[in-house]
């Protein structure tokens, strides 16, 4: 009789356990929103990334070092599902054979630009810049012409170039040396007669002065233009691409300043965006701008930031600089303000349009 007592309150309690069990309340589960929706990387390899937008496409380019490569989208957060053109490939030997770097492609006067740097078979000190020129509506059709090297003041290593069409005039701004002996690299800025040729003297804007810009040693890179209102800035990349600690730093200038005088900029005295080390984003750097389409069915202008970072710490200069992208707005004094680094598992808002 007692072990049947026992099975019983056994059995009574084993039950009650159960019933509390199956009436405990469930945690609520909210489902991530993805509509409209994505997350960086847009390309998992992709450095040195540059965008523009013509004719309700974007057209994006990246270093690849050995050719040079156009994607066509109408959506920039689908990157990369975009076909992609390869439009030049450099001769077997020469002044522009290897290390084909950071490419930009401009439409100017109707027509397409693209300048990259180049060395001659593999001797860095011999980089210089070079441009393309090609007349098609289309610039991954057409043929694409040698118009040769810019022929930049004093002939020094160049990297890095991009085109400013401001108040009538062509500027032209790149990463060089003071001399042959390499090193430290500063920013520099000429005047253009045309898209393919330099006038004048090159003047030195920017040198590595601060310590977040000589991290490795001491550079100034891959800078970028940014006009806003009355204001033009110049945002660059800042220390060795090799180390975690490569950020964004910025020049500004009154557009109806003197450019060709270095005294006309101001340089921010700590970086605008990055370092950043945390979820994915290590040496967040060498950037480009778009601005998305505005009219009745895409919605507000927007403004965007492009740039590329490692997934992990210590991967350097190499192929794991894979491109992000993230919206940016306007601080109250006019100058960007582009907040932090979006890491990989955040949701971001597509651009207005798509």
């Amino acid at each position: 009789m007692k072990n049947y007592l026992f099975l019983l309150l056994v059995a009574f309690y084993a039950c009650k356990s159960a019933d509390t069990s199956s009436n405990a309340p469930t945690p609520p589960v909210t489902a991530a929103d993805t509509v409209g929706k994505f997350r960086n990387p847009l390309l998992t390899v992709g450095p040195d990334p540059w965008v523009t937008y013509k004719d309700g496409y974007y057209y994006v380019m990246h270093t690849t070092a050995r050719n040079l490569r156009i994607y066509k989208t109408r959506t920039m957060s689908r990157l990369g599902v975009a076909p992609s053109f390869t439009v030049w490939t450099p001769p077997a030997t020469g002044p522009n054979s290897r290390d084909i770097w950071a490419p930009e492609l401009h439409n100017i006067n109707g027509k397409w630009y693209i300048y990259y740097a180049a060395d001659n078979n593999g001797v860095d000190a011999t980089h210089r810049m070079f441009v393309l020129e090609n007349e098609s509506a289309d610039p991954t059709q057409g043929t694409w012409a040698d118009k040769g090297p810019l022929n930049l003041a004093d002939n020094k290593w160049a990297i890095d170039g991009t085109i400013l069409p401001l108040n009538g005039q062509l500027y032209f701004a790149w990463s060089g040396w003071e001399n042959e002996m390499g090193g430290q690299q500063n920013l520099y800025l000429c005047k253009l007669t045309n898209p393919w040729t330099a006038e004048g003297p090159r003047v030195r804007i920017s040198t590595p002065d601060y310590a977040w810009e000589k991290q490795g040693f001491g550079v100034n890179e891959g800078p970028e233009f940014l006009v806003h209102n009355n204001k033009l800035f110049l945002i660059y990349s800042a220390s060795y691409c090799g180390t975690d600690l490569y950020a964004l730093g910025q020049l500004s200038a009154d557009t109806t300043a003197n450019l060709l005088d270095a005294k006309s900029w101001t340089k921010s005295p700590t970086p605008v965006f990055g370092p950043y080390g945390t979820n994915g984003t290590y040496g967040v750097g060498h950037n480009s701008f778009f601005t998305t389409p505005t009219n009745s069915t895409t919605g507000p202008q927007e403004n965007w930031l492009v740039y590329h970072a490692n997934p992990g710490p210590g991967q350097g200069c190499g192929d794991q600089r894979s491109i992000r992208m993230q919206a940016f707005t306007w601080k109250a004094d006019g100058s960007p303000d582009f907040g932090q680094p979006a890491g990989l598992t955040e949701l971001l808002k597509r651009p207005s349009g798509e």
